[in-house]
């Protein structure tokens, strides 16, 4: 079976590479050093199971895991993160505590052998939407655009919009596709600066110029770079409401 190491350490790589010589039928594929060349190594080897570091430059850990379209097997690795372990815990994800010894890692790969590859999958998805809600993660947004990784602060959202099973962020630079639904950056964004206008649009509250009537009971939002964005009856209370008008 394929094994995949992505981790910024070269020392914790290696107590892992060591680790997995009493493990023969894995073998290690690659061995990265951030998530930008850990995604591409996914993309390129397929592992049946990846050694993930949380903590990372550029991009950590979860948001590269995010650009997976089907994530494979993970066994985290991390120093103390009181918020990311609670979230491996209640999700059933194994991960490894910094620095860990040869038996920790041991009982790590027995628990991912006895566990199915869509159990895995589904604590995997779990997971990632619980660490959204991390501090850390809640300031930015990571996406995938060609072979291109594009980091998108949120304050440089002008409004996010639903397309299909994706969901559709506009920037001044263009827009740009996430995996998720608009239920998840609803939870996701400040309350304080979005507001879902709309079943299918969520925009930057900074953003609006003017509100104008449109149909019955319906409303435009009209926005600084001229966008004219749908506000419902229930979402014109809503930004009403945070407005203050």
């Amino acid at each position: 079976m394929k094994v995949l190491i992505i981790d910024d350490e070269p020392l914790a790589r290696l107590i892992v590479t060591e680790y997995l010589q009493d493990f023969p039928s894995l073998e290690i594929v690659q061995e990265c050093s951030d998530g930008f060349e850990g995604l591409k190594a996914i993309q390129q080897h397929h592992p049946d199971l990846v050694f993930l570091d949380v903590q990372m430059p550029k991009i950590n850990g979860f948001e590269m895991l995010e650009l997976v379209e089907h994530p494979p097997a993970v066994i985290f690795t991390t120093a103390f993160d009181e918020y990311a372990i609670k979230a491996f815990e209640a999700h059933a994800v194994d991960y490894l505590l910094k620095p860990f010894n040869k038996e920790r890692f041991a009982k790590a790969i027995q628990k991912w052998m006895d566990t199915t590859q869509h159990s895995a999958a589904a604590n995997t998805e779990a997971l990632l939407n619980d660490a959204a809600q991390s501090p850390l993660q809640k300031d930015r947004i990571v996406v995938k655009t060609g072979s291109k990784i594009k980091i998108i602060p949120m304050n440089d959202i002008l409004y996010l919009e639903a397309a299909d099973d994706y969901v559709k962020i506009h920037i001044a630079e263009g827009a740009f596709l996430k995996n998720k639904t608009m239920a998840y950056f609803e939870s996701l964004l400040d309350p304080g600066s979005f507001v879902r206008s709309h079943r299918s649009y969520i925009l930057n509250v900074q953003q609006v110029t003017r509100i104008d009537a449109y149909e019955k009971d319906n409303h435009l939002a009209i926005l600084k770079n001229g966008a004219r964005i749908p506000v419902s009856r229930n979402g014109y209370t809503r930004l009403k409401k945070l407005l203050d008008i």
